[in-house]
């Protein structure tokens, strides 16, 4: 008789860990893997009385109890469809697909959609956490039918990582939503990485801070208002002594930063959308520059570079830094807020922004002790146009812009780079900003190409004969 409560297919590390996760907390789970070697070692090396390997797709359906539900962890794009394919030989009507890797979001709304004409559930479940998060509590953000939800949100929230004995997994929508809220969810990590990136090479060149020091700085950052994952690791990294040579494993690795393609997603799909998420894109375009190591070292060479200018009170840059880490941290979120909502209206999801912000709580990577702010902010008003228009956001934002402006002076009068906090100055600048010079370009725009305008005067669409009228 079927014993198992859900499948796992794809054995890598995340694939694994999240089985492990799902049987500690007392389900039966059946795990298939395409390479039965892979599925044999992990039962050898992790043994559990809830785990069952399987070496075929059919002994793996047939274990499992009705509405069968399986997990799929494999390597997003072709292989998800693959395995798609695979269990269609086998599932029945009012079975469930998940798909917990990294898939772009119009993959799993075509998946979606496809199976939906099948009778067969699918979700795009986001899980945040990496390794670690997969073992014992990650972020999931699950997407798909809300109905066909409640047959696999037990497992999801008994999984996911807790805060206040909040399950960090709620439902957000339909069809590709929940892995649209990871990709934004990447989106806003690159752009807190590149903040903190930032925030340290003006203490470390400006201020002339050693790496003891700045431990203790990230430290004490972390028990006040920019407490967060990203904050505590940060400080922890500063810790570490090389092994294999002289002084701190940071200052041998080489300033080179990868990146896996969802922070261009997100950046893509702001284009697409038309919404401002400078402070994401600059973080994103900042890795990219930082892979042109060769070029960068010769253009330092050829253009000079004068030595920075250590500052002298050194205890106020850290009060700026802070103040100015904590501005642009906010527009970073308000800017991936703000395409979620653009994405709701385009794609006709409906999402909870405040469950959203409940999600990022723990076990990912933006957990913060802001997102308790943000979760605030939205339950007043579901419906807020702009995180910074929020009364704790504004309040804060106005306290802290000074020293925002400070640094950012600072750092391009000493030809320091600071993509990100720029861009969020500017975004800020730009937001509250009731009369721009965008009246220009839309008079350019009518006059080489008839594009038309409005008035400030009168309604409706307006052309002038620009070349036609020159001389009046």
């Amino acid at each position: 008789m079927p014993k198992n409560n859900i499948a796992v297919i794809g054995l890598s590390v995340m694939g694994s860990n999240l089985a492990l996760n799902i049987a500690d907390n007392g389900y039966k789970v059946a795990v298939y893997n395409r390479t039965t070697s892979v599925m044999e070692e992990m039962i050898e090396k992790f043994p559990h009385e809830n785990v069952e390997g399987k070496k075929t797709l059919e002994e793996l359906v047939n274990s499992l109890i009705k509405p069968r539900k399986f997990i799929i962890m494999v390597k997003a794009g072709n292989a998800v469809d693959a395995v798609i394919e695979q269990l269609l030989q086998y599932v029945e009507d009012g079975d469930i697909i998940i798909d917990g890797g990294n898939s772009f979001f119009k993959d799993t709304q075509r998946r979606y959609d496809y199976l939906k004409e099948k009778n067969i559930h699918f979700f795009g479940v986001g899980i945040s956490g990496g390794e670690e998060g997969a073992r014992r509590g990650p972020a999931m953000m699950p997407g798909g039918n809300e109905e066909a939800y409640k047959e696999i949100q037990p497992i999801l929230e008994d999984i996911s990582a807790k805060v206040n004995n909040i399950p960090c997994c709620s439902y957000t929508s339909t069809g590709g939503a929940g892995h649209y809220v990871k990709m934004v969810h990447n989106g806003i990590e690159y752009g807190d990485m590149q903040l903190i990136s930032e925030a340290y090479t003006i203490l470390k060149h400006l201020g002339g801070f050693n790496n003891d020091e700045l431990q203790k700085i990230f430290e004490k950052w972390n028990s006040e208002e920019l407490e967060s994952y990203l904050i505590e690791i940060t400080a922890n990294i500063f810790k570490v002594k090389d092994v294999d040579g002289d002084g701190y494993l940071v200052d041998k690795i080489l300033d080179k930063s990868g990146q896996k393609g969802t922070g261009k997603w997100t950046t893509e799909q702001a284009v697409d959308l038309g919404i401002d998420i400078s402070v994401i894109s600059s973080s994103l375009n900042a890795r990219y520059m930082s892979s042109f190591k060769d070029e960068r070292i010769n253009a330092e060479k050829v253009f000079g570079r004068k030595p920075f200018e250590i500052v002298n009170d050194r205890e106020n840059l850290v009060k700026i830094v802070k103040e100015s880490l904590f501005v642009a941290k906010i527009i970073s979120y308000a800017q991936g807020f703000k395409l979620l909502q653009a994405a709701e209206k385009e794609y006709g999801w409906t999402f909870d922004y405040a469950n959203i912000a409940k999600i990022f709580r723990g076990g990912c990577i933006i957990q913060a002790k802001l997102l308790q702010n943000i979760i605030e902010a939205y339950t007043k008003n579901p419906k807020l146009e702009n995180l910074i228009l929020d009364s704790f956001f504004k309040e804060t934002i106005i306290k802290n812009q000074t020293s925002l402006r400070e640094v950012v002076i600072l750092a391009i009068k000493n030809s320091l780079p600071v993509t990100s906090l720029s861009n969020a100055l500017t975004y800020l600048d730009i937001y509250t900003t009731a009369n721009s010079g965008a009246n220009l370009i839309q008079a350019q725009r009518d006059y080489f190409g008839a594009h038309t305008f409005e008035r400030v005067d009168k309604e409706g669409s307006f052309h002038y004969d620009w070349v036609g009228n020159n001389d009046k």
